[in-house]
Order: C-alpha cells, then structure tokens, then sequence
C-alpha cells in the first residue's frame, strides 16, 4: 500500500501555516533572516530537519562533505545544543532510533541515571537546582551513534557547533522568550547566571549575540577526546567537584560508570505499515499501541472531530501503561494487537462505527469510569512542553531520528562555572526514580514507519508528554487522511486530559491559523468530553520530521510549523549557503 495511491479525505481542513510562514519571513530583521531556511523541503541527497536553521545547516554541512545521516544527526546534536539550550544540553538525555542503509533498525539509550549512592530517602525533593542533577548521557548516546555508524572525524563533525558557541549566534525570538521565562531561578546559580544572563542580570533578547566561550573550549575538548574527555577527564574533575561544593550527588565514580546501552526495539504495524519505536524509558511501545487501539476503528465512518476523540481515548488508554515494568514480555503484551483489541472495547465512538470484528463499539462502560478503577499513581502529571528532536536522512538510506531534553525549560537551572552547559531534572521526584543506575523513563518518542521494509516517516517530537500524543496523529494524518507529512504537521491536535479520576475529556489545539475551528470544539462538547480549547502555539508537540518519497527517491523534510525550525537540503557541489 502506497501514499500516493490513498484519496484526500475532503473532510481534512488544511490551515494556512505555509502562507503564514512566507508573510514573516517577509518582515523578520535581518539578523533573524540570516538563520531563517525553509520549513519544508525535497532532497534525493538527504535532508536535515531540527528546531533549529542553525542546527540543521550543521547536520546538512555533513551530507555536502560526504557524510551520512550519522554524521550529520550528531553534527546538528551538538549544534543543537548551543543554539537551543532552553530545550536540551549536552548535559542532558537523549534517545536515538536509527535504520541503516540495509534496513536493519538499532537504538541507543543515552539517558540520564540516578547516581551511585544517591539515597532518596535523605535527598531533597526539588525542582531544579543541584539536587536534581543526575549522570548526563547525551554525549555518550552521540559518542555512540558517531563510533558505531559515523563516517567523518569527530573534529569534523563538531566544527559547526564548536564555531556557534565561540563565535556567537543570534537569538530567535522563541529561544530569548524561554530563556526569559526561567531568569529568576538561572539567577540562582553562578555558572548559569553568568552564560544564560547579562551582566546586569537581565535576560538576552531576540537578535542579541549570544557568545559560550566556555562551551566552545568543552566541546573542543570532546571533538578531540570523545567521550571519555567528558566522563573521566578533566571535565568530569570539575563537573564533580562543582556538584560536591553546591549539594549535588552526580559524583566522579557515576560519571566514569556511565555508557549508553541498547535500546529495545518494538515493532507493531498500522492499516499495512511497520511501526519502529524504541521501548521503556523511550515511549515507542506506548505510541505503537495507541495506533493499535486506534486501528480498530473505521476514520472513514465518522467525522474528524469524532475520530479525533476516538484518537484522545486511545491516547489516554495507552498512556496508562507508561509506567509499567521495563522488560521484554512487557513490551510484547503491550504491543500486541490482542491486547489493542480489548483496551479498544472501552472506546466511546460518538458516532457510527463499527470494530473490525464486527461488534458494536461503544457499548461498554464509559472511558473515564473505566480508567478510574486504575491506580492513580499510573496518571502523568502536567508539563511545561520542553524537549527537541532532529530527523536526518542521506542518499543512500540510513536514516536518524533523535531526541534530546534537558527536562523543564532551562533544565536544572546550574551550570558547573568553567565549562558552559545546564544539567538535565533528573532527581528530586521528577521522573519518579531513586534507584542507583536507574534510568528516567519519558514520553521522548524517536519513531520510524516502514513500507515493506523501505523508510516511509522518520519522526520524533518535543513537547513532554504530548510527544506521544503528536507522533501518534501524525502517522494517523499521512495514513488515514492521505496527507503529505508537512500538511499533517500543520493539522490540528488532541491530547487527553488525564487524572486520577480517568478522561473527563482533552485538550484541542484552538491556534487561529492551525487549530480547530469554534464549530469544532463545539462539535467536540457536543459528543459529551469535557474540552480545553488551547491556543498556545506549540502546545501539542513539535514535531521535525522526514517522509521518503519512493516515486522519486527524494526525502521530504518538514518542521513544525508552530515552531522556529528547518528543513536544510545539502547543497549541490559549489554552490554556496548565503546567510
């Protein structure tokens, strides 16, 4: 079964986002014009897309001098983490999901863990600060993905993010603002304060210059080190004497105990095509089986709004395994179609539709008192929406996806003086881990779907736990709606409303250009939920993806359109990026 051969439901209204786009860059100054690239874009030589056009030139630099999506997916890691680093650190976690040029699919698991020795039961419960610093693992995940699938040096592929950090950049608008956001906690901690803050202690501002000596000489030293510069070198010297000095528990012994391990690789399919996640403390096994549940149902007998809440309800019944036990059987039960199948029984279809067996749907007892009998421990708190993911292809069929946090906004809000970067929230109650080595589970979801074996959509998103609830809609937009990637990213979404006491309702995107319309959210109320019209551009994930044309054998490249990234195209030989 192919995309191309699957009608345009009529149904679908498609939002103007792309007209938007082209009015502001239109009427940007010029300092955010020099970073501005397309948001979607073709390529048969590979593509690049991050939250970021900076960090996507970095990843797109590495296709241009002959490396492949490895190389260019820890280019724009790196990069990332300069130019983002509200959203993610190199002292942070990430998640990596990667098909090689054969079709075989790998993931690395790079993150962050409880220290050794960490007793929960005398550690403060904060928010952020040192006590909630845990053993970063983004270095050692990219140090991993760069030495087992990397073609060009290290030096090389650090170059761009290297050059970011000691010669500046200028700030986007959405970076300034988050970083704004967090001024009074960064002004807490001397190394934060004195990278994240002006002298007088205000914050940047969009278009100011925003220089990291002290990260330019830290990832200097990793480029020629690797990992083991950061882990158990100099850096790591200072990273633990800083934690010792300020009340925090990540030690030396951690730090030189840390490798990035195997991801589990889960599987599930949807209306023909392969679904490729990465399992616990990714949540792959979790979207796989949300569009399990969701496969039960008939998109075509209903209305959007109705399939939209058939979609929410799948969500909140999927999500209830997010905190289940971390092992092969588990992740085999939760993906399997059976066990879709009678989680799907408690679906409420608020118009004609019927299960593919043959029962009636919508019989059974409704979604939220049935959700209640659970444990309440079981339900996700709400979050602010952090996190970034990268997507990166080449020309001969690897593929990257990558997904990077630092938890909350600014992360943990410290940074060690002298080497430039902010710690991820890990301790402190946040992710509910306290176990020595234990590793924090969350809704980072890097995600791939195959079409007999080829790549079809390589994803991921940010934005909390709504990670899920994103990658979920938009495999649902490009399989049951016929859509292109980029039009399904500009979609509007749901994601439930969960609570102790089960699924009242969801939340909706309202945005003016890119959400449900007031005849929709009344359609919604209409149906009997409980509905949160939200229109916070980005509050629904943000997702930068690639889909693989297989017609023309070229890679379309899409960033979310609520957000300020890019889809970057290696350049043909010789021909210049102007800025």
């Amino acid at each position: 079964m192919k995309i191309a051969d699957q009608p345009l439901r009529s149904r679908v209204r498609l939002p103007r986002a792309g007209v938007v786009l082209g009015l502001m860059l239109m009427v940007l100054p010029g300092w955010a014009r020099a970073q501005s690239a397309p948001q979607v874009a073709r390529s048969a030589d590979g593509m690049v897309v991050a939250a970021q056009p900076l960090a996507a030139a970095a990843g797109a630099r590495m296709l241009e001098l002959g490396g492949n999506a490895a190389d260019a997916a820890v280019a724009a890691a790196f990069a990332i983490s300069v130019v983002e680093p509200s959203m993610n650190s190199i002292g942070g976690r990430n998640q990596i999901l990667i098909r090689t040029p054969d079709g075989e699919v790998a993931g690395i698991d790079g993150t962050t863990s409880v220290p050794l020795g960490y007793d929960p039961a005398t550690a403060p419960s904060a928010a952020y600060g040192y006590a909630t610093v845990g053993v970063p693992g983004a270095v050692a995940g990219l140090m991993r993905l760069h030495g087992e699938y990397g073609s060009l040096p290290l030096t090389t592929v650090m170059a761009p993010a290297i050059d970011y950090a000691a010669h500046g950049f200028r700030l986007l608008p959405g970076e300034a603002r988050r970083q704004a956001g967090s001024q009074a906690q960064v002004a807490e901690s001397a190394g934060a304060r004195r990278y994240y803050l002006k002298a007088d202690g205000t914050p940047y501002q969009p278009g100011d210059r925003l220089v990291q000596s002290d990260m330019a000489a830290t990832l200097r030293a990793i480029s020629l080190g690797g990992g083991d510069a950061f882990y158990r070198g100099a850096i790591a010297d200072r990273i633990a004497a800083d934690m010792a000095a300020n009340g925090g528990f990540l030690t030396r012994e951690a730090l030189d105990a840390y490798r990035a391990e195997d991801s589990r690789v889960v599987r599930g399919s949807y209306r023909g095509f392969e679904m490729v996640g990465s399992d616990i403390p990714a949540s792959g096994a979790i979207a796989i089986l949300a569009l399990h549940i969701a496969e039960v149902f008939d998109p075509d007998s209903m209305s959007d709004e109705a399939w939209a809440s058939v979609i929410a309800q799948s969500l909140a019944l999927a999500m209830l395994e997010y905190r289940r036990d971390s092992s092969d059987s588990s992740a085999v039960r939760v993906t399997s179609k059976a066990f879709a199948r009678g989680l799907a029984e408690q679906v409420r279809v608020p118009s004609a539709a019927t299960l593919e067996s043959g029962s009636p749907s919508g019989t059974g007892m409704p979604l939220g008192l049935a959700l209640a009998a659970g444990d309440p421990d079981l339900w996700l708190p709400p979050d602010e929406g952090h996190t970034t993911h990268l997507s990166a292809a080449d020309g001969n069929g690897m593929a990257i996806a990558l997904t990077q946090t630092i938890g909350p906004g600014m992360g943990a809000k410290v940074a060690t003086p002298g080497l430039g970067f902010l710690y991820a929230v890990t301790l402190g109650g946040y992710l509910g881990i306290s176990e020595p080595g234990e590793r924090a589970r969350s809704g980072i979801t890097p995600f791939m779907v195959l079409d007999d074996g080829d790549p079809l959509l390589v994803l991921g998103a940010a934005g909390g736990i709504r990670i899920i609830s994103a990658v979920v809609q938009a495999v649902t937009r490009v399989v049951d709606d016929g859509l292109a990637l980029p039009a399904a990213l500009a979609a509007p979404r749901v994601h439930p409303d969960m609570g102790p006491e089960g699924l009242a309702g969801f939340a909706v995107e309202a945005g003016p250009e890119d959400g449900w319309s007031e005849a929709s959210v009344e359609d919604f109320r209409g149906m009997g939920f409980d509905i949160t019209a939200t229109p916070r551009q980005g509050a629904f994930g943000r997702i930068h993806g690639l889909q693989y044309d297989a017609a023309t054998g070229a890679w379309i490249g899409a960033a979310d359109p609520d957000w300020e990234g890019a889809a970057v195209a290696p350049r043909p030989a010789g021909v210049s990026r102007g800025n």
